[in-house]
């Protein structure tokens, strides 16, 4: 331990201007069909998941495959448009909205972090902002994608990075700090 005084103060932290978007009952009951009904159904069962997400005001459009660990925050604020697919303990910390394209892949172990903390305020507050994935983008294993940040239609997000910025459309992005590297080419279908 240190003798130097903390930037912040944990006693004063409060997000009371923050809505989940339901009551607390809700957030509970969802958090328990959740803890309960994703783990117990076959992989194969993306019906009943997707179902589940539904009933609980998220938006899937048709033909969304969904893993059995892959876990919502906030149900009622995700949106995943039609064909994507969502790999095994992939995170949607839905504090704000989620917005997944259509045919996009969010591959296993992906974080998508809409919530932070404001780093200036000595009460270290809540800020929460979208995170927007265009059609056709592909989140690869393990990638971070923070608060903010649109990545356009049909980019590749290179395993194991970090988002912390807007990404362009039809580019492959790497890396920590993630950055475009080059054109996504796509051969011509047979």
């Amino acid at each position: 331990m240190t003798n130097e005084k903390p930037f912040v103060n944990l006693q004063k932290y409060e997000q009371s201007g923050f809505d989940r978007g339901r009551p607390g009952l809700y957030v509970l009951l969802w958090w328990l069909v959740q803890a309960i009904a994703f783990p117990l159904t076959l992989h194969n069962l993306n019906f009943l998941r997707c179902t589940l997400l539904r009933l609980f005001g998220a938006k899937i459009g048709k033909g969304v495959v969904i893993r059995p660990t892959a876990r919502f925050t906030y149900p009622w604020k995700v949106t995943i448009g039609d064909y994507s697919w969502i790999g095994d303990d992939v995170v949607f910390y839905s504090l704000d909205q989620i917005l997944i394209g259509e045919h996009c892949v969010v591959s296993q172990k992906s974080y998508l972090c809409t919530g932070s903390h404001d780093l200036k305020n000595p009460n270290f507050s809540l800020k929460t902002a979208s995170i927007t994935i265009g059609n056709g983008a592909w989140v690869a294993t393990d990638c971070f994608i923070a608060p903010g940040v649109k990545i356009g239609a049909n980019a590749v997000i290179g395993a194991r990075s970090s988002v912390f910025a807007d990404m362009p459309a039809g580019q492959v992005c790497l890396g920590t700090p993630c950055k475009p590297r080059y054109p996504r080419i796509m051969e011509s279908d047979r």
